[in-house]
């Protein structure tokens, strides 16, 4: 996943204790491919680089809720952060 397209940023939210912020981005594939969204996991408190934590084809918006302070979910599917990753391609 480190090499996905960077987008558009459409939304974001920080966990409950704000440690993590996720980032929504909308990727146009162009012509032959449909939208996708990426998620971004950046780590408020520590010095890393942002982690990319979520991939979804066919897709244009990012809901991003957070259910405690290392459970987020996203368009529906819970990540336990940070070491989930979800993409689509590995279903």
């Amino acid at each position: 996943m480190g090499r996905l397209p960077e987008g558009e940023y459409i939304e974001e939210a920080t966990s409950p204790n704000g440690q993590y912020t996720v980032k929504a981005y909308i990727t146009n594939g162009g012509a032959t491919t449909s939208y996708s969204v990426r998620g971004e996991l950046n780590f408020n408190q520590e010095k890393r680089k942002p982690k990319n934590i979520y991939w979804q084809y066919r897709i244009d918006t990012a809901s991003i809720k957070w259910l405690d302070d290392d459970t987020v979910i996203i368009n529906n599917i819970e990540l336990d952060v940070p070491n989930d990753v979800y993409d689509y391609r590995r279903e």
